[in-house]
């Protein structure tokens, strides 16, 4: 299913612009929606989530304007949030049973077979009558998933899901997210450039409430194919005398020195040597450029 968002805003009422008219189209894949904390992805996340309305704009999911038909869309929806509540002393297993229930899964044999496939889906088979509060946080995260795949819907919302876990979790989550991405339609909502590139078909980087790019990763990094410099500089006089002259994309610290990376066409002068370009360097190049604007 396609989900087109057009000319989206919504202002908070202590006068934060969290979207301005913002618009994308998201087809049937892994859809990346890349920004730093406060970029206005939660807020567009909830938005299509039914959760809270804009001031303005229009969302429709091929033909359902979810603006004005919720309860269709909450049918069709599968919702992981950056913070989710569970009943912490009810199992797995009971949790998701009542959840079912409530998503309209009323026959218990339909019910069972279910919940039964996501538990194994999500590998808490195992851990299925364990209270939810005795869960590590990758597991909640893996709950968080289960539940959102209730009753097979065709459009699923991940917000943050990776934020906080350790490498082995994060693998073991990332490998979930893209084995139920084949059919459905997935929105990862996240500021972590690596979910982002090892995951998703396209993806848009979203900043103070408006996109900066809409594409794939890799149509992105072709572009700044040989357009990406590197430098080890040795003193904060000379970072800033580059960070004036010079379209400055990071800095990063390298054995107590500062590594500078820049964008130029051509070699920006002495000591500058071409580096392959990464994801990353398509974010912090795109931010830059909306922070000089």
């Amino acid at each position: 299913m396609a989900l087109t968002i057009t000319g989206l805003s919504k202002t908070y009422p202590n006068g934060v612009k969290a979207l301005k008219n913002l618009s994308l189209t998201i087809g049937n894949n892994m859809f990346g929606l890349l920004g730093p904390n406060g970029a206005g992805k939660s807020t567009l996340m909830r938005t299509v989530a039914t959760l809270q309305d804009p001031d303005s704009g229009t969302i429709f999911l091929d033909d359902i304007d979810v603006l004005k038909d919720k309860n269709t869309v909450r049918k069709l929806l599968g919702y992981l949030p950056q913070e989710f509540g569970v009943y912490p002393k009810l199992s797995a297993l009971d949790t998701l049973n009542h959840l079912a229930v409530l998503k309209g899964v009323t026959r218990s044999s339909e019910r069972k077979d279910m919940v039964d496939a996501l538990l194994k889906q999500t590998n808490l088979w195992d851990a299925r009558k364990k209270a939810l509060h005795t869960y590590s946080g990758g597991m909640k995260q893996r709950f968080g998933i289960a539940q959102a795949l209730i009753a097979n819907p065709k459009l699923i919302i991940v917000d943050e899901p990776t934020a906080g876990l350790d490498p082995a979790e994060r693998n073991r989550f990332l490998n979930l997210l893209s084995s139920i991405a084949s059919n459905v339609t997935v929105i990862l909502s996240t500021h972590i450039v690596e979910d982002v590139r090892e995951l998703c078909a396209r993806m848009a980087i979203i900043s103070n409430g408006e996109v900066l790019l809409e594409g794939a990763p890799a149509e992105s990094l072709d572009a700044l194919k040989g357009r990406v410099w590197s430098k080890v500089v040795r003193s904060d006089a000379e970072l800033l005398e580059l960070e004036k002259s010079l379209q400055v994309i990071s800095t990063h610290l390298l054995g107590g020195l500062h590594e500078v990376r820049v964008f130029a066409t051509a070699s920006p002068g002495e000591g500058f040597k071409s580096v392959e370009s990464g994801l990353e360097d398509v974010y912090f190049l795109n931010l830059a450029r909306q922070a000089k604007n």
